[in-house]
């Protein structure tokens, strides 16, 4: 176990833990390169938001692991001691079509360094590849073990089929975190992928009952879905001028995460969730209005609402 981070007046108040690499983006003007990863882009994305936050990852000590602890470093991350742990820096060969939705393509190996936080933080986030890929993924569950009933955890699934086993194994995996979280968030193409038989909103019952609190399907232009054991809301997206959808999901992750710590003393009552929801759509349509994962800040967040 490591010990509290000494460089930091204050200890981080979310742990993000997952992949980070780089995004090889393919366009009919070439390629370009940008740090990505889900929880990458969620640890990135929430410091945008002011929120003090910590990740734990595995990124290697080449050029493109420099480029990724400089991104994260540059907007506020605290990189955990250890992550610089890998000889080569993980990709993403993204494929954009003429409507910005992106195809991709992975090389990739993923497991934690041999260090874990040695205090439970307000929230745990983890999610997308970390949670399923092996020899990574168990160590993803133990954390989420330590964590649960303490901090909030917090799970995006983030469905990548090309790195993932059988269906039937994917999905135990999936549902035998579920019971460890507070709050699930997934994608309807993440929800169609689990559970082809069933609707977004039966999915998402269905996840609930696993033993989650919340559980919330975004649904693209169509808005999102929320769902506690009281309450099932449905709420629009935010109009905008599509660049592309990298990072969307992302940006409403970490905009879900900044309402959950603000929400005062309400818990998930529907006036609760229903502003969240909106903030969370706000941070996903300025994402897809430009190119790239380029999370919105708070300061443009405040700017548009106001």
């Amino acid at each position: 176990m490591m010990n509290p981070p000494a460089t930091l007046s204050v200890l981080p108040e979310v742990i993000v833990v997952g992949e980070a690499l780089i995004d090889v983006v393919h366009t009919g003007n070439g390629a370009t390169e940008h740090p990505g990863g889900s929880p990458a882009n969620v640890a990135y994305g929430l410091a945008r938001l002011d929120v003090s936050t910590g990740f734990l990852t595995s990124i290697g000590t080449d050029s493109r692991g420099v480029a990724i602890s400089s991104h994260l470093s540059g907007a506020g991350v605290y990189i955990l001691p250890g992550c610089q742990s890998t000889a080569s820096t993980s990709t993403a060969t993204a494929t954009l079509a003429a409507d910005g939705s992106a195809t991709y393509t992975f090389d990739l190996a993923w497991d934690l360094p041999p260090v874990a936080p040695a205090y439970l933080p307000t929230l745990l986030h983890t999610g997308s590849i970390a949670s399923f890929l092996a020899p990574g993924a168990s160590g993803v569950k133990s954390l989420l073990q330590d964590c649960a009933g303490t901090s909030t955890v917090t799970y995006d699934p983030n469905i990548r089929p090309e790195l993932l086993g059988s269906h039937h194994e994917a999905r135990t995996i999936f549902e035998e975190l579920v019971p460890l979280t507070d709050v699930v968030k997934l994608s309807d193409e993440d929800a169609a992928w689990l559970y082809p038989r069933n609707s977004p909103e039966e999915a998402a019952r269905h996840i609930r009952g696993l033993g989650t609190d919340l559980v919330v399907v975004t649904r693209g232009s169509e808005g999102s879905f929320l769902l506690t054991a009281d309450t099932e809301i449905s709420v629009p997206s935010v109009e905008t001028v599509v660049a592309d959808t990298i990072g969307a999901g992302d940006a409403y992750m970490a905009a879900l995460i900044l309402g959950l710590l603000t929400r005062g003393g309400e818990g998930l009552a529907p006036p609760v969730l229903e502003k969240i929801a909106r903030m969370a759509s706000m941070a996903a349509a300025i994402t897809v209005g430009r190119p790239g994962a380029d999370l919105p800040s708070l300061a443009e967040m405040q700017a548009l609402v106001s």
